[in-house]
Order: C-alpha cells, then sequence, then structure tokens
C-alpha cells in the first residue's frame, strides 16, 4: 500500500532520475505518449529537457514536478500552457509509472497539483485531455472533481497516429 503521495518541482539535477523513469516505463506510456526520439529517454536528452523546463517556468509558462510515492520517484506531473490575464488558465499532463498504476497515486498527486495550481498560482481553470478509451485517467480527473466539457476529434499524435481525446475542466470555485 503506497502511504505518502508527494510533488517535488523537477531540477536540471534530476536527469538521471528521470531518464531512469522514462525509459524503465516506455513500453508502459507508449500507447499513451506522443514518439519521442531514443534520445529522449537518456541523460543528456533529459538534461537538455529540463533545461528548457527551467526555461518555461522562469517565463511562468510551466512547471513540471516529479511524482513521489512512499519517497520513490514514481511519475511526471505538468502545469502547462500557462495563460494569464482574465483567462488564468493552464494544461495538466500527468503520469505515474506502472508499478504504482492503479493504487491511487495520480488520485492523490492531481489532488495536490490542483492545490499548488490554485493556490500558489493563482489559476482559476485546469484542463486536461485523455484518450478516449482511457477510462482509468478519466476517473482520475473525475474524483478530483474535473468536469467532462467535450471531445477534441483528432488531438493528438499518439501511438501513430491522430487521436481523439475527452475534454476535462476544473475551476477554482
Amino acid at each position: 500500500m503506497i502511504e505518502q503521495v508527494g510533488l517535488v518541482p523537477v531540477q536540471t539535477t534530476d536527469a538521471e532520475v528521470l531518464a531512469e523513469l522514462y525509459s524503465g516505463n516506455r513500453e508502459f506510456l507508449a500507447p499513451f505518449d506522443p514518439p519521442r526520439p531514443d534520445h529522449f529517454f537518456t541523460v543528456p536528452g533529459q538534461l537538455r529537457d529540463l533545461e528548457h523546463s527551467a526555461a518555461h517556468q522562469a517565463a511562468d509558462a510551466r512547471y513540471r514536478f516529479i511524482v513521489l510515492a512512499d519517497g520513490r520517484p514514481s511519475g511526471v506531473l505538468s502545469i502547462s500552457n500557462i495563460v494569464r490575464g482574465p483567462f488564468q488558465s493552464a494544461s495538466l499532463g500527468y503520469w505515474v509509472a506502472e508499478h504504482v498504476n492503479g493504487r491511487g497515486v495520480a488520485t492523490r498527486a492531481l489532488g495536490h497539483a490542483c492545490r499548488w495550481a490554485f493556490e500558489h498560482c493563482a489559476l482559476h481553470r485546469l484542463e486536461a485531455g485523455t484518450l478516449v478509451d482511457n477510462l482509468a485517467s478519466q476517473r482520475v480527473l473525475e474524483k478530483n472533481g474535473f468536469q467532462r466539457i467535450g471531445l477534441a476529434p483528432s488531438y493528438l499524435f499518439i501511438d501513430g497516429g491522430w487521436r481523439d481525446h475527452i475534454l476535462f475542466q476544473r475551476t477554482a470555485e
């Protein structure tokens, strides 16, 4: 049983941890992720990605976190595409490792992320999308107060094709 779930902001020093996490879950994530070059799964590839993340964070455009399950790195969560002004909205993306999948880790991590986004970032709205057949991820969102807002045809290029997604949103209220 997973006792504690938390989020820690990514840092450039996390390249090795992330390379291990992504490469160890490469096959598990393939049906849900966009295509990624082999270099992405290496320490230098992750270091480059983390440097981009640091620049996006400095611009208040994206925040990335490592999901911890009982202190062990077990996934990644991002709050991205932040739009300020009257919109105060962002996109939410997340995944958890196969070894903790279905054990409530994603649900609790999302709860932490929503609190952080609404309180720390003063966002009004979070949006997330799931593949139409990803019922587990849809349940995670619904357990965290997200509501379905529609179907986005051919939304993302995933697993070799343009895939439809169900869109969800949650507002700060």
